[in-house]
């Protein structure tokens, strides 16, 4: 009992001097920039974080490349000023144009495989603190190579944005931002809708005239396909639509808390729903 009085009294000196002290403060939602993705918007609790570092990581073909342009997309649509570190040189600006990416509102660095260069890029964008989403695309380099990244790096970066509107996302083949990362997203590809007029024989890949629904094509089968064949084709082989699975690795809340999202990317835009 005596415990509990000198307590009060300790509690009452402190708020006759500092009225605020004791009284319970609200927390402001933390601001979110959308995917573009209503579903997955709504999955992550509005979007991605501003001030954090957002991890999107999956293997070849397993939509990272079809979430980057959503996000790309939806960011420059609404006035803001983008930016993406391509430490492989392999974005495709066609590409994307045709996903709707408005490239006159979107900064774009190549780095021809050289990560020093890439995150010196990265640093000095998040230094600057005005640009509304920055993407450091790790997705070529091999997944032994990015966990090498030292710490100090992802330190660095969550420091530095934790003042500033941005949103920095990475994209990998394997996790490596670790704890450093708000939030992170697994990508994992299902299936894949090729159209063709004409049967194509390779490792992979189901044969027929009409549309094609068949598994993530593997490595193998994506480098039969670039290989010259002996019959001369009237048409390609074209990818329709991509359909893949994200699900939250970090917080562990939402992770408990929802599950899986399919979402169907087709002709360079994204279409969401819940399994």
């Amino acid at each position: 009992m005596r415990a509990a009085f000198s307590k009060a009294e300790i509690e009452s000196e402190i708020t006759s001097r500092f009225s605020s002290a004791f009284k319970l403060q609200e927390k402001l939602p933390a601001e979110v920039i959308s995917t573009g993705i209503p579903e997955i918007d709504s999955f992550t609790l509005g979007g991605l974080p501003r001030g954090a570092i957002t991890e999107i990581f999956g293997s070849a073909s397993s939509g990272r490349t079809s979430f980057m342009f959503s996000a790309l997309a939806h960011a420059t649509r609404h006035e803001e000023v983008c930016a993406l570190v391509d430490t492989s040189n392999s974005f495709d600006p066609k590409s994307a144009t045709r996903a709707e990416i408005n490239c006159e509102r979107l900064l774009w660095i190549r780095c021809a495989n050289n990560l020093e260069h890439a995150f010196k890029a990265t640093d000095l964008l998040l230094q600057g603190g005005g640009f509304g989403l920055v993407l450091l695309d790790l997705g070529d380099v091999p997944a032994n190579s990015a966990k090498r990244i030292i710490s100090s790096w992802w330190y660095r970066f969550r420091r530095t944005l934790e003042p500033t509107p941005t949103a920095l996302i990475v994209i990998a083949e394997e996790s490596c931002v670790r704890s450093c990362a708000t939030l992170a997203l697994e990508l994992k590809g299902e299936a894949c809708l090729w159209s063709s007029s004409e049967r194509l024989a390779s490792p992979g890949f189901s044969n027929s005239n009409t549309s094609l629904l068949t598994s993530v094509p593997t490595p193998a089968a994506v480098d039969a396909l670039r290989r010259p064949v002996n019959k001369s084709l009237p048409h390609s082989t074209l990818l329709q639509s991509l359909s893949f699975q994200v699900q939250c690795q970090r917080p562990l809340y939402l992770n408990r808390r929802a599950g899986e999202v399919l979402v169907k990317a087709s002709r360079g835009f994204c279409n969401a729903n819940l399994p």
